[in-house]
């Protein structure tokens, strides 16, 4: 199996594993107690909260650990909407459900959500964020790159817009984090999932700018300095925490591979399937390891299957809502018609990834939409 697929999640490094083992072992001890078990996790806990506050910038005392990037969100929309007595949320068309939920939910409350359009590929201006902060709102949510097409959004221009207004900024960096640079400068509230960077499932952290209202989600403990309660996932934790100090030491080596390798498929693709059209903006405006590219008179849904028949896992949008069977609601902001936002195919790369795979890839894609779009021909004099 050649695995295109790193944007729903990504192996575990052998590293962070190695790092893990001695919590799922000899160190199991509860963070929460105050015996030499419980001292020796909440040592390792701290060391892992310093490793990803160094990541992104932040002070260690800023970082919340959750269950993952889904938790994270929802803490940071949730937690501040019901901290603030304003009552209006403004996010953009294209963010992941685990952003668009929380809000909607907020919405049947009675809040007011705004949802800011982007352009042809997938850009929010700031100046139409700007002009949406007239009146008070609780938070603006923007994520840092979208993880269908992988375009990078202006954040330190919503940033300023934001500051002029004195508005929280909540950036979702999911799936930045580990790929390009990301520091929480101008930012009040930013997500991280572990598994997008080669740490375990189940574990992320949210970063809450100091002096930031937050109402916790989950009453009970007062782990995490009272904003998340429940004891703490010390192996998972660990884990990330090694998997940001490898990120943060690999960053520039690794966009470099993966931009040159998603050029070379984009490439290769245009020279091997006609009709190709690429969703995913061109250069720098998008993440380096990510390619979202539609073939014309191909379901998306059935090339992903004829792939992974022939060995090639890729996706046909976001992993949370696959097998939905609705149009991408990010194509469809973009711009593409029904048909069109139905058939976007992923390509997303890794470090698992080589250009030697990518061209076996391209070989394999080439014969499946071959094959596919010779089955939706129309029959003529009764040929077969």
């Amino acid at each position: 199996m050649i695995y295109c697929d790193h944007n729903a999640t990504t192996p575990l490094r052998p590293e962070v594993l190695d790092a893990m083992l001695p919590f799922l072992r000899e160190d199991y001890g509860n963070a929460s107690s105050v015996h030499q078990l419980g001292s020796r996790a909440r040592c390792a806990l701290e060391d892992a909260r310093a490793q990803v506050a160094a990541l992104v910038g932040a002070r260690a005392a800023e970082i919340v650990f959750t269950s993952g990037g889904t938790e994270s969100n929802n803490l940071a929309i949730l937690g501040v909407a019901r901290a603030s007595t304003q009552r209006t949320i403004i996010t953009t068309a294209i963010e992941h459900s685990s952003v668009r939920e929380p809000a909607r939910l907020l919405q049947t409350a009675g809040y007011a959500v705004c949802e800011v359009p982007v352009n042809g590929h997938g850009e929010v201006a700031p100046a139409d964020v700007a002009s949406r902060l007239s009146e008070p709102c609780s938070l603006v949510s923007v994520g840092w790159a979208n993880n269908e097409i992988g375009t990078i959004q202006p954040i330190d221009d919503v940033a300023a817009a934001c500051a002029t207004q004195r508005a929280l900024l909540h950036v979702d960096a999911v799936q930045a984090v580990g790929k390009i640079p990301v520091n929480v400068r101008g930012v009040d509230l930013l997500s991280i999932s572990a598994h997008k960077i080669g740490g375990p499932k189940g574990v992320g952290a949210l970063f809450v700018r100091s002096g930031c209202r937050l109402a916790p989600m989950l009453a009970g403990g007062r782990q995490e300095r009272g904003r998340r309660a429940g004891t703490e996932n010390v192996a998972g934790i660990v884990g990330m925490g090694e998997a940001c100090r490898l990120a943060a030491a690999e960053i520039g080596a690794f966009g470099e591979a993966c931009l040159a390798m998603r050029e070379a498929l984009w490439e290769g693709l245009r020279a091997a399937v006609p009709d190709v059209q690429r969703n995913s903006p061109a250069g720098a405006a998008c993440l380096p390891n990510t390619l979202n590219v539609r073939f014309a008179d191909v379901r998306g849904e059935a090339l992903v299957a004829a792939l992974d028949l022939d060995g090639v896992a890729v996706s046909s949008g976001s992993a949370c809502a696959a097998g939905a069977g609705e149009p991408s609601h990010v194509l469809l902001a973009l711009g593409r018609p029904d048909d069109a936002a139905r058939d976007g195919v992923r390509f997303s790369l890794g470090r698992s990834n080589s250009l030697e795979d990518l061209e076996r890839v391209v070989a394999r894609v080439a014969a499946s939409v071959r094959r596919i779009r010779a089955s939706r021909r129309p029959i003529v004099n009764g040929e077969c």
